[in-house]
């Protein structure tokens, strides 16, 4: 099988997201291109199925990603997709963050006219030494507030990799074998 994953974004976790799964399925023996959405070619190459994945900031996914998935939305509604969101919102447990991830999710997907086989939300990483000054002061009164303690001049990773490997795992079985 070829699988087209496309991305955007911004501190680079859902980059290394996209990198990792690339490089577990190229090991299962699928064909796989990696896409940044930034600059992204039109139109799509040919591929059995695809994974978008996208951060959440500011109660919106990356406009690359939105631009993209807007101008593929017919290629993307053919075949088997998933839509991956990347947030720190997705490493709690409120589920009134949920209930707006969801929110957010539904927005972006029927903005595009995207209908995506599945959707799921992955929790992301705080990026300390990538933030300006403005941004790492907000990001540690959002860890302060969760009860974190975080240091500030460095990264917490909260991706649930082996999660992760299992949403795909079955995503990608259902487009056929191998993996």
């Amino acid at each position: 099988m070829k699988i087209l994953i496309c991305y955007a974004s911004k501190e680079g976790q859902t980059r290394k997201i996209c990198r990792f799964l690339a490089d577990r399925r190229f090991a299962l023996g699928h064909a796989v291109e990696l896409i940044s959405a930034e600059g992204a070619a039109e139109p799509f190459p040919e591929a059995d199925g695809a994974i978008l994945a996208g951060s959440v900031h500011m109660g919106k996914v990356q406009a690359d990603l939105a631009e993209v998935a807007s101008a593929q939305h017919n290629w993307l509604n053919q075949r088997s997709t998933l839509f991956l969101q990347v947030s720190l919102a997705a490493a709690g447990t409120d589920p009134k963050e949920f209930l707006e991830l969801d929110r957010i999710a539904r927005s972006f997907c029927m903005q595009a006219g995207w209908s995506p086989e599945a959707t799921h939300h992955v929790a992301g990483a705080f990026k300390f030494p990538r933030y300006d000054f403005f941004k790492a002061w907000a990001m540690r009164w959002i860890a302060h507030s969760r009860g974190e303690d975080v240091d500030p001049h460095g990264e917490r990773e909260y991706t649930d990799w082996p999660e992760l490997e299992q949403i795909v795992t079955g995503w990608t079985a259902r487009l056929g074998s191998p993996g």
